[in-house]
């Protein structure tokens, strides 16, 4: 099989890009090689006959089009987004890119997609009140954030709310630039499909970490900004009080659900009229965002953590995935415990810091 990779020097598309062609699938990987993420330095883990350049270029995308099978799009800006000055960037990169790609792919003929997407369109997760069943509630105030109410009360009544696992039919509500950018990848796709008689998957990744994490960027994930920490021989700062539920997945259990997705489209032709489909991709084990500073600390030895309180705006109380469309549908399931994990990462290469 041949699959376009796009981010396939990327921390999840390099994975992504091993384990295909260690089962000798040919692999046309593209990468931009972005400073803000990669460095000044190319990783070592870079794919040989890596193809350097920008997606949203169309006669580059044109060109390694021809006789491809399946379209693998890992390509994209990540992070919560610094500050309102960065949508430019998340638009041109996340946005602009995947309508460039569709569009390409529909002139080659190419119908097959599994598309990198996340957790983020969720927003917040799903919860339930005691009185009211299952609510939405609103975004969290900044005031309350500081003098540390953490919990998102129920929009109707106030009360305290009880977490409970998201599944894919829950409603979207992006709360920061990201994620914007990532729905919008959804909906791009949602619609080449319809238009092309095409197949996408999207798969929403919970939190990934692992070998290859970005280190010291500010779209590191939480596990490298704890890593890097502890190595300088400090505490893990934790924001609010550590209790943030979350569903952290290895990067190779990440790889796995790609490959699962990819055999499930090269398996059947698209269907008349298209498919959409939206699977979370997540371990099925959540763990508190202050279990993660824990256990890391402990693993290397480190000072404990220290929970400072507050917040960061765009960030979300609790997101802890249902993973059971991803099971029945492609056949994954997460394969990697959190300790094994975390024991592993804490000597694990990482990519250098970003330029």
């Amino acid at each position: 099989m041949r699959v376009l990779l796009t981010g396939a020097a990327g921390f999840i598309g390099s994975t992504i890009a091993d384990l295909l062609q260690a089962r000798g699938d040919e692999v046309v990987p593209v990468d931009l090689l972005l400073p803000k993420a990669h460095g000044v330095q190319t990783p070592q883990w870079c794919p040989e006959n890596l193809v350097v350049g920008d997606i949203r270029d169309s006669e580059l995308v044109d060109g390694v089009l021809p006789g491809v099978d399946v379209v693998c799009h890992q390509a994209a800006m990540v992070g919560l987004g610094v500050d309102a000055g960065d949508a430019p960037d998340y638009a041109g990169h996340n946005v602009l890119g995947t309508a460039v790609l569709l569009s390409a792919m529909a002139a080659a003929g190419v119908r097959s997609l599994v598309q990198a997407s996340s957790m983020v369109v969720y927003g917040e997760g799903r919860y339930r009140c005691a009185e009211h069943g299952d609510v939405r509630p609103g975004p969290r105030l900044p005031e309350a954030l500081t003098a540390g109410e953490f919990e998102p009360p129920c929009p109707r009544c106030g009360a305290h709310l009880q977490w409970a696992t998201i599944s894919e039919d829950a409603p979207l509500d992006p709360r920061n630039t990201y994620a914007a950018s990532k729905l919008a990848q959804e909906h791009f796709a949602a619609a080449w499909a319809r238009q092309t008689s095409g197949a996408v998957t999207s798969l929403r990744y919970h939190n990934v970490y692992g070998p290859r994490m970005p280190r010291d960027t500010p779209y590191a994930g939480v596990a490298a900004i704890f890593r890097s920490a502890l190595e300088s021989g400090r505490a893990p700062r934790v924001y609010e009080d550590g209790g943030q539920m979350r569903d952290f997945i290895h990067v190779h259990d990440i790889a796995a659900a790609n490959l699962a997705a990819i055999d499930r489209l090269a398996a059947s032709r698209p269907p008349s009229g298209g498919e959409v489909l939206a699977c979370n991709v997540s371990s099925g084990d959540p763990h508190s965002v202050g279990d993660l500073a824990v256990a890391l600390a402990r693993v290397m030895g480190g000072p404990p953590p220290l929970v400072v309180g507050g917040g960061r705006p765009g960030d979300v109380r609790h997101v802890v995935a249902d993973p059971a469309l991803a099971a029945d549908v492609l056949g994954f399931r997460a394969t990697v415990p959190f300790d094994t994990g975390v024991r592993e990462f804490a000597t694990a290469p990482m990519r250098p810091p970003a330029a």
